[in-house]
């Protein structure tokens, strides 16, 4: 609500759209039979106190026409706008459910409709249906349909590669029902958000086509067949017109507003505690850890068709401290971090019994307070940097936006943290692109920009995968001077355990969403206990390695998030596992000081 009050035009949007739903409940019953009263007395009026916006060839007053063709109007776009979604995400779900020629030959067709001009598409549904209203509801519902097309197109591509549509494919689920289980519910919140939007657009087309003589006809009206009426005495009475047109214009503004508004939010990534799926009953979370900056308890992350790729994690991390997050790719590592930092992106939904920053709960904290004490250091330097904007200029972004510094302080501060991370000449690199800079200089540049602020938490996910072992190392010990000279809290990700056994106090491993294993970084390489950590750190080769002999591995592969049993996800993998382990999935507890294990096995 309060991102509705500080969104001005969304809220004006929905303002407009109340009152015009409102309009056309009310506009009939209050005002109907004034519009249909004819007064031979008071033909061809101009405005007057009795009649604000003057009369028509038959006496009647404009002003109660206008605001009883709301309803008419309405219903009209209503109509038509649903006509063109139904046809459109028929037209987009088709290629997924046909054969690939019958597929390819409805994609072409959308193509050449996109490339149609969409008034004369319009009309020349409309002659063909007939003229009237139900010929302009049939013309705008084509014109319509293509967009809505293209767009299902588009949104059901992306679902389509996605792991959960492949398994489906594999176990051997029919098209029909991969599309009405899987594409559909995960592409209808942002079709039904189009929708807001369509329906200004078909309320303008559908009142244009009748100003054109091709909608309505007498003696049914709405706006658009009073503008045609009123249009020859513009010059004379000019309120006459104006008063239709200034309905057709307010109506569409504010759906546009609206389903702008509306897109733009869904667009938004989920916010940690604030968004719309139900919170499970957690274990109570109690007080706020004092030792902890950050302080995670129970942390879900869903998506829809059940995909939960992290599981009622649960972590701390104190000042000074760096904690590293291992696991194998899709063990829910990035997400993890995505959804403290409020960047899961849509549609997912993030759940927690706690989620602190400082003592605080990250969703109380406004972007200002989240963006200074969070720094996130991402794993490609370069898709987070703007390519288009020098280097300097965007750290000194972080610096106007939430430290309010002045353009000149804020490239002063963005110069001086370049040279703190060491980075050569940072007057001249601040001054460069980001494709002008290496790939180490990018990520010291990204760690600078996370030091423009005075965070207390600094999330570095996989922040050396691309980096050559040189710079690789470079970056650790560049990470472990901030953290020694601020005092941050750090979370290190990364799949190279030897790397987090290298930089990390402490280490969390994850395996198929959830903390298998957690210990100090010093006894990673003895002492672990859970056979997943075991097995890890077995698959590092050292100086002792047979090369001629091949590299060791798991068997076998972690399962999917949709697909996690109720035992212990990495049964099928453990040369150890029992019936128990199939069956009962192992709980997290405590084995001797700072380590914790999920394993049946482990006494």
């Amino acid at each position: 609500m309060t991102r509705w009050v500080r969104n001005g035009p969304g809220l004006a949007g929905a303002a407009i759209v109340a009152a015009m739903a409102v309009l056309a409940v009310v506009g009939p019953l209050v005002w109907g039979d004034a519009a249909d009263r004819i007064d031979a007395a008071a033909i061809l009026q101009g405005a007057s106190a009795e009649h604000p916006l003057g009369t028509d060839n038959l006496g009647r007053d404009l002003l109660a026409r206008v605001l009883v063709a709301g309803r008419y109007s309405l219903l009209l776009a209503l109509a038509a706008t649903l006509i063109g979604a139904a046809a459109g995400v028929v037209l987009g779900t088709l290629p997924a459910v046909l054969p690939r020629r019958a597929a390819r030959l409805v994609t072409g067709t959308v193509n050449a409709l996109v490339a149609f001009p969409g008034l004369l598409l319009a009309m020349f549904t409309a002659v063909v249906a007939g003229l009237g209203a139900r010929g302009a509801v049939l013309g705008i519902g084509a014109a319509i349909a293509p967009g809505f097309a293209r767009l299902t197109q588009t949104l059901a591509a992306t679902v389509a590669g996605s792991d959960y549509v492949a398994a489906a494919r594999m176990l051997g689920v029919s098209r029909r029902r991969v599309l009405t289980r899987h594409v559909l519910p995960n592409i209808a919140e942002p079709l039904i958000l189009n929708l807001t939007q369509a329906l200004g657009g078909a309320l303008l087309g559908l009142a244009g086509m009748s100003f054109l003589g091709l909608g309505v006809q007498p003696p049914q009206f709405d706006w658009g067949r009073l503008l045609f009426d009123g249009f020859p005495r513009i010059y004379v009475t000019p309120e006459v017109a104006l008063g239709p047109a200034a309905a057709i214009a307010l109506a569409g503004i504010g759906f546009n507003l609206l389903g702008d508004a509306l897109a733009r939010a869904a667009a938004r990534t989920s916010v940690p505690g604030k968004n719309s799926g139900t919170r499970p009953e957690p274990v109570p979370a109690g007080d706020p850890d004092p030792d902890a900056v950050l302080e995670v308890r129970d942390l879900t992350v869903t998506f829809p068709g059940g995909v939960t790729p992290v599981r009622e994690l649960s972590l701390t991390v104190a000042p000074g401290e760096i904690v590293g997050l291992v696991g194998e790719s899709g063990s829910g590592k990035s997400l993890t971090a995505a959804a403290i930092g409020g960047l899961v992106p849509y549609p997912g939904t993030v759940t927690y019994g706690a989620l602190r920053l400082g003592g605080a709960d990250v969703a109380t904290l406004s972007d200002k307070e989240l963006g200074t004490a969070l720094a996130m250091v991402f794993q490609d330097p370069l898709a987070a940097l703007n390519p288009a904007l020098k280097v300097g200029g965007q750290l000194a972004e972080v610096a106007v936006v939430h430290q309010g510094a002045t353009r000149a302080e804020a490239r002063r501060r963005a110069v001086d943290r370049l040279g703190h991370v060491h980075l050569p000449d940072p007057a001249r690199r601040a001054a460069q692109h980001p494709h002008e800079l290496s790939g180490g200089m990018r990520q010291r540049a990204v760690i600078a920009m996370g030091l423009m602020g005075t965070p207390r938490l600094i999330v570095a996910d996989e922040p050396t995968t691309a980096l050559d072992v040189t710079v690789q190392r470079q970056i650790l010990r560049l990470l472990r001077e901030v953290v020694e000279e601020t005092g941050a809290a750090t979370l290190f990700i990364s799949h190279d355990i030897a790397v987090v056994g290298e930089l990390c106090d402490r280490v969390v491993v994850m395996y198929a969403g959830r903390v298998v294993e957690e210990l100090p970084a010093d006894r990673l390489a003895g002492g672990a206990a859970h056979p997943y950590t075991k097995a890890l750190i077995a698959c590092l080769p050292d100086l002792d390695t047979d090369r001629a002999r091949p590299l060791a591995g798991i068997p076998g592969s972690q399962p999917a998030p949709a697909r996690v049993g109720p035992g212990c996800a990495f049964a099928p993998r453990c040369a150890l596992a029992t019936a128990r382990c199939a069956a009962e999935r192992p709980p997290l507890l405590a084995h001797g000081p700072g380590r914790r294990v999920a394993c049946w096995e482990v006494t």
